[in-house]
């Protein structure tokens, strides 16, 4: 058979598309990342992965076998997928490990899949399980939601400072409840952002209540040596909070302790979130220009006259 495979979104390698692969070229199927095309034509089966509920799919065969939490929040592989070793063959470029020490999450927030999709934690791989890319050197890119959340967390974090593997919490790390011991550990390892080029481990401020929290646990991590300009926060924006307290946030962050904050807005379609996310998330734009001045409109004088008038995108108050 020949099998077609279709990473619809998302800027890293699709873990369920790899144990897919894997499960049928040990069956002794070609299988094929699809680049474009006719699909009907080509190929046997076809498997598609849509992260995002904003994503648009494209033109699909009517048989397609589609999933991931952008098309339905609880479907998931089966036993006989899931237990598969990846392969890398769909990225032959991919120069890291990549996979799950764990899964599941011990907070049950209402606006993350996880809890719902995962349940509470529960290990899933030894670290040397996980190492299985050709291509992949001493990188691991975990994909775990709470990876201290794991029963088995201390023994994996051991091994990985044990083996100096650079690693990235690709989905953040949970700072509220972080124990001295578990910062002492973590900056023992040598973490790395998605693309293995700076050095800083990234977690995560969702609500404007959890300040005390946030507080304490950056100075948990400054206690065990990690810096400031180490630390990296999701910042949610849109789910509860107010503009006004969304940019208290990242400038507490970027202000008293040199973090870097990472706007993640709930809804992407909304004008005022896509906005401020763009002003924070652009660091050069971000570091040089006020947020009052980015977000106003302004006229733009020429030797000509007005070359543009910029329109304000929503409401900012």
């Amino acid at each position: 058979m020949r099998i077609g495979i279709l990473q619809v979104d998302g800027k890293i390698p699709n873990l369920a598309l790899m144990q897919i692969a894997s499960y049928h070229e040990n069956k002794g199927d070609q299988v094929e990342e699809w680049v474009g095309g006719l699909w009907n034509s080509v190929y046997d089966k076809v498997y598609a992965s849509k992260i995002f509920d904003f994503s648009n799919l494209p033109l699909l065969p009517d048989d397609a076998i589609i999933g991931g939490t952008g098309i339905d929040f609880y479907n998931t592989l089966p036993k006989k997928i899931s237990s598969q070793t990846p392969s890398y063959s769909l990225y032959p470029e991919c120069d890291y490990h990549i996979g799950f020490s764990m899964k599941g999450c011990r907070f049950n927030c209402a606006f993350c899949c996880v809890p719902k999709k995962e349940g509470r934690p529960k290990h899933n791989s030894n670290i040397d399980d996980l190492l299985v890319n050709p291509n992949g050197g001493d990188r691991l890119m975990l994909l775990d939601n709470d990876f201290f959340g794991s029963p088995k967390w201390e023994e994996d974090i051991k091994r990985i400072i044990e083996l100096e593997l650079r690693v990235c919490f690709v989905q953040g790390l949970n700072i509220r409840i972080l124990t001295q011991n578990q910062a002492d550990l973590l900056a023992q390892t040598k973490f790395y952002n998605s693309k293995f080029s700076s050095r800083y481990v990234t977690f995560a401020w969702d609500r404007i209540n959890d300040e005390k929290l946030i507080k304490k646990g950056i100075e948990t991590c400054l206690n065990a040596g990690i810096k400031g300009s180490q630390m990296q926060f999701f910042v949610l924006i849109g789910y509860d909070t107010t503009p006004e307290e969304d940019y208290y946030r990242v400038m507490m962050l970027w202000e008293e302790y040199g973090a870097l904050p990472f706007v993640m807005p709930y809804n992407k379609k909304d004008l005022y979130q896509k906005k401020f996310a763009r002003w924070v998330n652009h660091r050069a734009v971000f570091k040089s220009v006020q947020w009052e001045d980015y977000k106003t409109p302004k006229k733009i004088y020429t030797k000509k006259g007005i070359l543009e008038n910029m329109i304000p995108i929503g409401d900012y108050r």
